[in-house]
């Protein structure tokens, strides 16, 4: 009897993730940019859009945050973005999508061109790229790398 009670709170605890997304729950998913690459930035982004699709499709909610850092905050530079024009158009047509730039990498790359290096409107700077993932990961979110 007793393994009886322990294989159905095991089965109990397995159905919990797909009951509590049934529930109204909110997708979280956080999304790594780190390569000065358009196809890699160009992947992300078509990576966002397919599960925002999904998920809306599905009548379901999702937050998306795209974290760049290193040479990947190339994606976010206002003067030298491949994706501009693309970011600033998903903006706006994609609920809970958010863009952070690596406050540290700013800096550097600021202090390297020896003036403020100017990010996209859509872009929010954290202190560091890769703290903020481990934030996101640690609140919940899943993490993807394109």
């Amino acid at each position: 009897m007793r393994f009886l009670k322990i294989g159905l709170a095991a089965c109990m605890l397995c159905l919990a993730p797909m009951v509590a997304y049934a529930d109204g729950a909110v997708h979280k998913i956080a999304f790594h940019v780190d390569e000065n690459d358009p196809q890699v930035m160009n992947m992300a982004l078509n990576n966002v859009q397919n599960v925002s699709k999904y998920y809306a499709d599905k009548g379901e909610e999702v937050e998306i945050e795209v974290v760049t850092y290193g040479p990947g905050l190339m994606m976010l530079r206002e003067d030298k973005s491949p994706v501009a024009e693309r970011i600033s158009v998903m903006s706006l047509e994609i609920p809970n999508l958010s863009f952070a730039a690596c406050g540290n990498t700013h800096r550097a790359m600021s202090q390297q061109a020896g003036k403020e290096v100017p990010l996209l409107s859509e872009a929010k700077v954290v202190p560091s790229g890769v703290v903020r993932l481990v934030e996101l990961q640690e609140a919940g979110y899943s993490y993807i790398r394109p």
